[in-house]
């Protein structure tokens, strides 16, 4: 089962649908807004907080917007943050909200008063795909070890990752489905931030660790971590990490990432930010976070970005209730 993948027609319609968008907006303009604040709706050091810092540096650094601030609102999945900026930056044409496929989940499974229709879709930034970890003195050496202990006694495996109903819960959720496990019986120990979950895998105080692989790599390469498997549908290159399919586990999923706007803002401020993030995102500082943290480029603007949030969410909704995480 695949969320998302470069390869697939959705996939393939990508580059037109961004070229389309560059038309109607026209030439950038470095230096569209003096001023932007971009909340983080998670503690520091996990996936959302690394694209707004990305994001903060890459447009200070090609002066597209002069000064540019992170906050961090934890909790919840990233609704209470979400809740936050609705509330409190209504009208505000200097924010900006990161969230993305984990902030749908949330919203479900926290029974959120607040919602992504709340908002205003500015650009769905990149994706990456979920990696599979255990501590390098775990006895298990590859996810055939795991998903074993896994069949033979669901409870016994602990699964450290993001926020409930997040992409990495939807993962674990999905690995039991396809393996014979219930569900129902996933032992998911969620963190709010990727500190919190990695000193927990390096402690062991959970079985095995799931995230970006951008968030891991260091300690993978270091050997703190040991990959067992990542969950593209063929192997990346330059990354000697076999994936879950190859491993006889028929699951493929991809997360992504994403900014928003508050609401009440006006067309010309909504425009002003599709052209700041399109600067950003085509620039050479952008292109070399992409590849430094092995982020997909999955840019997608405006009113097609405004479609792929509401058939996402449709599908995300679908899925929670599928693998037993809503009702």
């Amino acid at each position: 089962m695949s969320f998302l993948h470069p390869r697939s027609a959705w996939g393939r319609t990508l580059a037109a649908a961004t070229l389309g968008l560059s038309l109607s907006l026209g030439t950038t303009d470095a230096g569209a807004l003096d001023d932007l604040k971009i909340v983080a709706p998670a503690k520091p050091g996990g996936g959302w907080d690394q694209t707004a810092r990305s994001m903060q540096e890459v447009l200070q650094a090609a002066g597209i917007a002069k000064a540019v601030t992170v906050e961090n609102v934890a909790g919840a999945g990233g609704t209470v943050g979400l809740a936050q900026f609705v509330d409190q930056d209504n009208g505000n044409g200097n924010a900006l909200l990161v969230n993305g496929l984990v902030m749908v989940g949330a919203i479900l499974t926290n029974q959120s008063a607040v919602t992504l229709d709340q908002v205003t879709p500015i650009a769905r930034l990149t994706g990456e795909y979920e990696v599979i970890v255990v501590p390098a003195a775990s006895e298990l050496q590859n996810l055939g070890d795991l998903v074993a202990k896994f069949k033979a006694d669901p409870g016994s495996v602990s699964w450290g990752g993001g926020s409930a109903g997040g992409t990495d819960h939807i993962l674990a959720g999905l690995i039991a489905q396809a393996t014979g496990v219930e569900p129902a019986k996933v032992n998911y120990v969620p963190f709010s931030g990727g500190g919190e979950a990695l000193a927990a895998i390096l402690g062991g105080h959970v079985t095995a660790g799931i995230s970006g692989l951008g968030e891991w790599e260091g300690q993978i390469q270091s050997g703190e971590l040991r990959a067992l498997a990542i969950s593209s549908g063929e192997r990346l290159p330059g990354v000697d990490i076999p994936t879950i399919r190859e491993q006889g586990v028929d699951v493929e999923l991809a997360n992504w990432r994403a900014v928003v706007a508050p609401p009440g803002i006006d067309d010309g401020q909504r425009k002003e930010l599709l052209t700041t993030v399109e600067a950003m995102v085509q620039s050479d500082g952008w292109k070399k976070t992409l590849a430094d943290k092995k982020w997909l480029d999955l840019y997608l603007a405006g009113d097609d970005f405004a479609k792929f949030l509401a058939e996402e969410n449709t599908r995300v909704t679908a899925t929670l209730k599928q693998i037993g995480l809503v009702q």
